[in-house]
């Protein structure tokens, strides 16, 4: 048994050198053979790395909506033309199926009425345009996801006596507050729309999501919105559920929802309640077919730079046909020669495999730091590029490998 390991391991070792001293001593030929490896290899890793970049930054945005939240609305996140048409005939959202869904659940942890506008914020000469206003409720951070990182959010009396106190974005504290330390910001007069408001907290830092910059945004009591901006629009409504129970919150909305909104039985609902994961399903399909493209091109090439191993080992092959026939002649077995070549087209392409799987990484972070576009760099990335190169080289190699080891050891020694 130990006999037997010491000369697998002698074997191998031999195969490795007279690998490494055949590509050394190719150098153009050895670089020739992997081209088309690296191109492949680089190819699929570039598009992977900036794939899952994506993925990840996606599903950090779509947190943002809160995780185990839900969002009555009239409208549906994702729909179809043909749908649009049917859902702009619904009735809007009202502050009494609020009212319901607040009186009613027994599952949700907290819910909020959210109803937006875009209004002009000034402080002294300084303005911004266009910054989202949404009137809010208490329960607006734990429904529908976000933090205060100064001052506070606001309180059941903000909520019930209209109180004209703001909840500001970062960006708005950024523009209308440049240079001036949190705490000092807190308790500063702004207008909205003309009208003068407190500033009671800071909201921290969330990024964009989707195009949509969501610190450029003023959140204030619900009825304060309404008696500056008007109601007569349809509101959202926000619900956050337990952990594991999103699906069961679904269940109760819907019953709450069609009987605040006198839906008759067997009719299809009047209202939408969306959730983060159908976001999260269309992109998976998006960046699923990408997937696809990445792996059909990179199976292509790689197949490609796989029949250029195959051919330049049958060119290897003919070429030490006589050194194969003077090994086999002083002892060497069938199974040695055919490992050392397997091993010789393996190294060909693996070291294809590393070099592109380096370029790949290297072309998606430039990407990445040129670009909007993300790009992450994971252990599986590398594995699959080190991966697939290695089964060309075996898949390729074995045909050359196989002849090889079957030459006819005094044909061999006979040829010139």
């Amino acid at each position: 048994m130990r006999r037997g390991i010491t000369r697998a391991l002698a074997e191998l070792s031999e195969g490795v050198r007279i690998a490494l001293s055949t590509l050394l001593g190719n150098r153009l030929r050895s670089f020739l053979t992997t081209l088309g490896i690296v191109i492949g290899v680089m190819t699929v890793i570039a598009i992977v790395a900036i794939v899952q970049g994506l993925n990840q930054s996606f599903e950090a945005q779509v947190a943002n909506l809160g995780t185990n939240s839900l969002y009555v609305q009239k409208w549906k996140w994702v729909m179809l033309e043909s749908e649009w048409y049917l859902l702009r005939n619904r009735k809007p959202i009202t502050l009494a199926e609020f009212r319901a869904v607040e009186r009613e659940s027994r599952l949700a942890t907290a819910v909020s009425p959210m109803v937006f506008a875009r209004a002009t914020v000034a402080r002294g000469g300084v303005e911004m345009s266009g910054v989202t206003v949404a009137g809010v409720g208490t329960g607006y951070l734990e429904s529908a996801g976000g933090a205060v990182s100064a001052g506070r959010f606001l309180v059941e009396s903000d909520v019930e006596l209209d109180r004209p106190v703001a909840v500001l974005g970062a960006e708005v504290v950024d523009v209308l507050f440049p240079g001036i330390a949190p705490e000092v910001v807190l308790g500063q007069r702004i207008v909205v729309a003309g009208r003068p408001f407190a500033v009671v907290g800071l909201l921290a830092r969330k990024g964009r999501f989707l195009g949509m910059n969501m610190d450029k945004r003023l959140l204030m009591p619900f009825g304060t919105f309404g008696r500056i901006f008007g109601m007569k629009r349809s509101i959202s409504i926000a619900a956050a559920a337990p952990p594991g129970k999103v699906t069961d919150l679904e269940d109760e909305l819907t019953g709450i929802l069609r009987r605040a909104r006198a839906v008759p039985p067997g009719k299809a609902d009047d209202f939408s309640i969306n959730r983060q994961e159908q976001l999260l399903k269309i992109y998976e399909g998006i960046t699923g077919a990408l997937y696809g493209v990445a792996i059909g091109v990179g199976l292509i090439t790689l197949v490609v730079g796989g029949i250029g191993i195959m051919n330049i080992m049958m060119v290897s092959v003919h070429e030490r046909t006589r050194e194969i026939g003077l090994r086999r002649a002083l002892g060497a077995r069938k199974r040695t020669i055919l490992a050392q070549f397997m091993l010789e087209a393996s190294m060909v392409a693996v070291l294809g495999g590393a070099v592109g799987t380096a370029l790949g990484l290297a072309v998606a972070q430039f990407i990445a730091l040129a670009t909007p576009l993300a790009a992450a760099v994971t252990p599986s990335a590398v594995a699959l590029g080190l991966g697939f190169s290695a089964a060309v080289g075996i898949l390729f190699g074995s045909w050359p490998a196989w002849r090889a080891a079957n030459l006819d050891p005094v044909e061999a020694l006979r040829y010139e």
